[in-house]
């Protein structure tokens, strides 16, 4: 290890943790219960693996406006690049396609080109956010090779009425709306949610590499303007005693508006619009055999579909289908499409079923299993050979957790998977926790399991990066990937103090990469028309079992309460990488460092509250957040860079009333940082520099559930206690 990092772990390790998981009785969430870990329902400070929450409190005095900005300012342990097409997030050194994200333990549906949107999680409907690290694929199955994130959403069960409006605006037009309405009707009770996003985007450089040569006047933003919303509906209806089921659904649109650059029309990314269409729906029920023992039932439908709306003549290389095309029917041929006009790219959509129980056995054992079964569909007319493609997976699951003594835990569990394209597998998975008074010593191996995805099967597209474009096909003779994780950790909690000490290693095999291939690799059937007169001016690449990798680190999270008003937070991560990556340059492997890895990375915060009057509460939360240089194979790294950030919050009536007003103020980038490297070369970081905003947000709950809320609220007024909603 270097002078210069030994000197930031050191620094560092003084620092330390920001994550809500870390201050156990000095915010209040000691006795939280978490379920992301086990699948099973655990007090924070009991859970045998290790879960980083972000608790409600946290949120409220952060005053994220997305989730990017919640987990990149709240944990060290994430790194983010948004885009267009979603978040290009990392956790422990591994992208999108091995971070796993449930809402309510479903899994979040509408991957694009590997990536999220994580504009379908609305941050004003979040009540918490349980963060678990390295490979889960014995508990949740395929993609949780790098960890989960499971965020838990506001719910209504009661018979009060409940309304709420926030609205929020910042710079560059940036519009966040988020509205909740809430009742109860005898045994049902229905929550209605509704969202906006908005940003006009902002541009840092108009330096672009494109169409082989270095613009300086490109028109193209560092995040284009775009707009989405979002409805969503839950009813739960309490059938008997023991017996409750619930229906769900939403609908999500985004539209992407990208900037045609006039002097250069032909650039691929210049020439249409992106609209995106989520749908979802879900049904389900819980039966609580006895007072602890419970059997759950979960069916989900989600679909997810993009499109191009084309602003300019864009040549698209399409299979002529029908008899109008006499002899050329079922060849593929360049077709322009115009402006005005519009064209399916792809419609994703996924079925999914899972049983599941959780039975307390005698001798301290707590057994859990399940069977789940997925089936994915892909309609892609211009970008599969058949111009639709699926997919299915079944799997059984069990999972022991047997408390051996009295301060020792140790927790095993293994999924059995038959997939229809690569037979069966099992991954199984142990942990163990020692209660040595107030430290915690947790230790687990796990293994990792990922099939191919139904895209890196069948998918065909064009890629452009810079000066070169490449023809990304599908390979339907991969194989799955696999990883084994290891960490061991301390975690102590005291009254006002607490911290944790986390170290990992993960080691992948069979990474799927994209890899240099000569047209008579191509498979038959796949156009090759992209390929142009042969001179290069574009390569072709197919997904291949190509890489492997190792990452390890440590993460270390700490909070202090210095007084009943005023906590400091911090959190660390360190992160290194071993892999094998395939060179597309030179057509080879190499030993690498995984692309978007950063060494360090940090972020810590000062919060304080204080109520002046029983009307008034303020709220000021100063955070700071940062990353050592971000590697990359290609086009140079990304620089280091740290940001500030303070948002004060203005709690306006008594939290014993049935209205509430809250005032937000504050201010993102005090320093006014901004990553200007050209285009579409890796950036540091996308901030726009110094932003404002400001949010008001109104709540109304009325109803015979308040009377108990009412007094308790009362109490602790009496007795000199703040109270929270």
């Amino acid at each position: 290890m270097t002078a210069k990092r030994l000197t930031a772990l050191i620094v560092a390790t003084a620092a330390c943790g920001t994550m809500a998981c870390a201050q156990g009785k000095v915010d209040g969430i000691l006795h939280e219960v978490v379920v992301t870990g086990t699948g099973t329902q655990h007090l924070l400070k009991d859970a045998p693996v290790q879960t980083e929450v972000i608790s409600r409190k946290m949120l409220d005095t952060y005053g994220g406006k997305s989730l990017e900005e919640i987990l990149g300012g709240l944990t060290a342990s994430f790194a983010f690049s948004e885009g267009d097409m979603g978040s290009q997030m990392q956790l422990g050194g591994l992208g999108n396609a091995y971070i796993l994200i449930l809402i309510d333990g479903k899994r979040v549906h509408g991957d694009v080109g590997g990536e999220n949107d994580l504009g379908l999680i609305d941050p004003h409907n979040i009540e918490r956010i349980e963060i678990v690290k390295g490979a889960q694929s014995a508990l949740y199955g395929s993609d949780a090779m790098a960890g989960v994130i499971n965020i838990i959403t506001k719910k209504h069960h009661d018979d009060a009425l409940y309304l709420e409006n926030t609205t929020r605006y910042g710079s560059y037009n940036d519009v966040r709306q988020h509205n909740g309405v809430g009742f109860g009707l005898g045994r049902l009770t229905s929550m209605t949610n509704f969202q906006l996003q908005h940003t006009d985007g902002w541009q840092n450089t108009r330096m672009e590499r494109a169409e082989g040569q270095t613009l300086t006047d490109s028109r193209n933003k560092t995040l284009n303007k775009y707009t989405n919303y979002q409805l969503a509906e839950r009813l739960d209806y309490q059938l008997a005693k023991d017996l409750s089921l619930y229906a769900e659904g939403s609908y999500y649109t985004k539209q992407i508006n990208r900037p045609q650059n006039g002097s250069h029309p032909s650039c691929d990314v210049y020439t249409y619009d992106l609209r995106y269409r989520n749908a979802s729906a879900a049904v389900g029920g819980k039966w609580n055999v006895n007072k602890r023992d419970a059997v759950t039932l979960d069916v989900d439908w989600n679909k997810h579909a993009y499109y191009y709306d084309y602003t300019a003549r864009t040549y698209e290389y399409m299979k002529l289908e029908g008899e109008e095309y006499g002899e050329l029917n079922g060849e593929w041929y360049s077709v322009p499409m115009y402006r005005g006009q519009s064209k399916l790219q792809s419609d994703q959509q996924r079925l999914m079923a899972q049983a599941k129980g959780v039975f307390y056995l005698p001798h301290d054992n707590t057994l859990s299993g399940g069977m789940e079964f997925r089936y994915d569909y892909l309609n892609a007319p211009l970008r599969t050979a058949n111009g639709s493609a699926s997919d299915w997976t079944a799997a059984a699951y069990v999972q022991d957790e047997f408390n051996m003594l009295q301060w020792l835990n140790v927790t095993g569990g293994l999924r059995l998977v038959q997939n229809h394209n690569f037979g069966l597998r099992l991954t199984p998975k142990i942990s163990a926790m020692a209660s040595l008074g107030d430290f915690r010593i947790r230790a687990g191996w796990g293994q990792g399991f990922k099939t191919p995805t139904v895209k890196e099967l069948h998918y065909r597209y064009l890629h452009v990066m810079g000066s070169s474009t490449f023809f990304n096909i599908g390979n339907i003779n991969l194989d799955p990937q696999g990883s084994n994780h290891y960490n061991a950790g301390v975690e102590y909690r005291g009254r006002k103090f607490t911290a944790s000490v986390t170290g990992y290693i993960n080691k992948l095999t069979d990474m799927i990469a994209l890899v240099n291939v000569p047209v008579g690799e191509i498979p038959a059937g796949v156009t090759t028309a992209y390929l142009g007169d042969g001179s290069g001016n574009v390569q072709a690449r197919m997904y291949k079992n190509m890489e492997d990798a190792k990452t390890y680190g440590v993460d270390m999270n700490a909070s202090y309460k210095l007084t009943s008003e005023l906590t400091l937070n911090a959190s660390y991560s360190y992160l290194d990488t071993d892999a094998h990556l395939y060179d597309t340059q030179h057509n080879r492997l190499e030993k690498v460092t995984i692309d978007g890895m950063a060494h360090h990375k940090w972020s810590a915060s000062a919060v304080y509250q204080h109520r002046f009057t029983p009307k008034y509460r303020l709220g000021l939360n100063l955070s700071t957040r940062g990353s050592s240089e971000r590697f990359y194979q290609n086009n140079g790294n990304g620089k280091g860079f740290q940001i500030w950030r303070l948002n004060t919050t203005h709690d306006l009536g008594r939290t014993d009333r049935k209205l509430l007003y809250r005032l937000e103020l504050g201010v993102d980038n005090l320093l006014n940082y901004r990553d200007r490297t050209m285009r579409p070369y890796h950036l540091g970081t996308t901030t726009a520099g110094t932003t404002v905003f400001a949010t008001f947000s109104i709540k109304f709950k009325q109803g015979k559930a308040l009377a108990s809320a009412e007094k308790k609220g009362r109490d602790k007024a009496s007795s000199g206690e703040d109270s929270e909603e």
